[in-house]
């Protein structure tokens, strides 16, 4: 089946595509079937029995790596590794460079590839922790701490400490650290916001 050294890299792709699908996506174990079988073809043309069953052993390890990554560490370390695994599993399995060649490059694909399902198939909960599915957004009851910074420009207050150049202050009864720019402020001097970089207030003494 794999007598053409291109094939590889369709066999791996499809493998790998649908089983880090099964990771993403709840496909109720359809996805891990699909994969296995592609992946079982594909090690099973090129190896003998002993080297078949080690070389599975090191593409599957990088399953498992993804799977406690997703589970319980979820900075995506174990992922990596994983996901290395995978290519030199494949890639030390073909009978010449071309063809391992291509099968990296399945992988490669197929592990992008499978971001795909994302879009049509509900996302596993472990993979929840990793991303922020919800946009922190004004339209949907958040409000973020630039935005009330970013109100404060114009308005005046006073300075509760001195600033040289940082220092607080207080706007309608409310306190924030600030910065001047570049004057020597004393405490309970006027002051007066000029602009707001994120959450950096900066100030100078009103009336100047």
């Amino acid at each position: 089946m794999l007598s053409f050294d291109w094939i590889a890299l369709f066999i791996t792709m499809l493998g790998t595509m649908f089983l880090i699908g099964e990771l993403l996506v709840n496909m109720r174990g359809a996805f891990a079937v699909l994969g296995i079988g592609f992946i079982t073809v594909y090690f099973s043309s090129y190896l003998a029995m002993d080297m078949f069953f080690i070389m599975m052993l090191v593409y599957f390890l990088g399953i498992i790596l993804m799977i406690i990554d997703g589970k319980l560490l979820n900075d995506g370390t174990l992922a990596t590794i994983g996901a290395a695994a995978m290519i030199v599993a494949v890639g030390f399995s073909a009978p010449n460079w071309v063809a391992g060649l291509y099968s990296v490059i399945g992988v490669i694909l197929g592990g992008a590839g499978s971001f795909l399902f994302l879009k049509v198939f509900k996302r596993r909960e472990m993979w929840t922790k990793i991303t922020l599915a919800d946009q922190l957004s004004s339209e949907m009851g958040y409000n973020s701490m630039k935005e009330t910074y970013q109100s404060l420009v114009g308005k005046t207050g006073e300075a509760l400490t001195d600033m040289r150049p940082v220092g607080t202050i207080s706007i309608e009864g409310e306190e924030y650290s600030a910065v001047s720019n570049g004057q020597w402020i004393s405490r309970q001097d006027s002051i007066k916001v000029v602009a707001v970089d994120g959450t950096k207030i900066l100030v100078k003494r009103d009336g100047n």
